[in-house]
C-alpha cells in the first residue's frame, strides 16, 4: 500500500483517520472496488478539511498555540452566534448539510472548552484586519464577536494582535496558519487552502514558519493598538 506498518496500525486502531488516498490504495491492493473509499467517506462525513480533525486532537493538549487567520474569526475565538452564521451560510450555498453545520458549531465549542483545562496553553493570535472588518451575521452578532475579542485580549494566557492592511507585502502569510508547541516542546503546523488542509510535523518545514510568524508579530499592531482598533469599530468609527 505504500504506508508503514505503524501508520496502518494507527488507522486500524482509530488513532489516525483514514484519508481517501489511504482508502483508494487499500481498495486497489485488496481488489475491493470502492468499499474502503465509501467507508472512509462515511467516517469523514463532517465537512472538515483533511488533516483538521487530527490537528484538533493535538491542539487540545498543546502547550502553546500560535495562529494567523484571514477573512473570518478563527474557531477558537468565535461566539456561538458567529459560528452559527458561518455554518448556516454554508448550508444555504449547498456546500454542507444542516447536520454537518451543527457539527461545525459543536466543534467550535469543544475546541474552546479545551482552553479552559488546568494549565491552559499560551494562545498567541494575529488576525488580518479583514477578520474584524468583514461583517458576519446581523450587526448584534458582529458586535458581540468584537466584544469577545476584547475579552480574549484581557486573559492572562493570551496575546492578541491585528495585522493591518497597511502591512502590504510585509505580511508573510496569505493563508491561515496554526503552529503548535506540544508538551514535549516539539512543533507542529497546520495550514489550509479552500480545498485541503496539511498537517506538518517535520521541524525542517515548521521552523521557517515559526520564524515568519515572529516576523509577522513584529510588524503587526501591538495588543494595545489592536484593542483600540476594535473599540473604534464597535463605536462605528472608521
Amino acid at each position: 500500500m505504500g504506508y508503514s506498518a505503524t501508520h496502518i496500525s494507527a488507522v486500524e486502531t482509530g488513532r489516525r483517520p483514514p484519508t481517501l488516498r489511504f482508502a483508494n490504495r487499500a481498495d486497489r491492493v485488496f481488489g475491493t472496488g470502492d468499499l474502503f473509499e465509501r467507508q472512509a467517506r462515511a467516517a469523514r462525513d463532517t465537512a472538515l478539511l483533511e488533516g483538521f480533525p487530527e490537528y484538533v486532537g493535538h491542539e487540545a493538549r498543546a502547550a502553546e498555540i500560535r495562529l494567523y487567520e484571514v477573512g473570518v474569526m478563527p474557531g477558537l475565538l468565535q461566539t456561538p452566534e458567529y459560528a452559527t452564521a458561518l455554518a448556516e451560510s454554508a448550508v444555504k450555498r449547498g456546500t454542507i448539510t444542516p447536520e454537518q453545520a451543527q457539527q461545525r458549531v459543536d466543534l467550535v465549542a469543544e475546541r474552546q472548552a479545551s482552553l479552559l483545562r488546568p494549565n491552559p496553553p499560551l494562545v498567541l493570535v494575529v488576525l488580518d484586519e479583514s477578520c474584524i472588518r468583514r461583517p458576519i451575521g446581523e450587526p448584534d452578532v458582529m458586535n458581540a464577536q468584537l466584544e469577545r475579542l476584547l475579552e480574549f485580549a484581557e486573559l492572562p494566557t493570551t496575546v492578541f494582535q491585528v495585522a493591518p492592511f497597511t502591512m502590504g507585502v510585509r505580511r508573510p502569510f496569505n493563508l491561515p496558519l496554526y503552529i503548535l508547541t506540544l508538551p514535549d516542546r516539539s512543533l507542529m503546523s497546520y495550514a489550509e487552502s479552500a480545498q485541503q488542509g496539511h498537517l506538518e510535523r517535520e521541524s525542517t518545514f515548521v521552523l521557517p514558519l515559526l520564524t515568519a510568524y515572529h516576523q509577522l508579530q513584529a510588524e503587526a499592531l501591538s495588543q494595545a493598538a489592536s484593542v483600540a482598533m476594535i473599540e473604534q469599530l464597535r463605536k462605528g468609527s472608521p
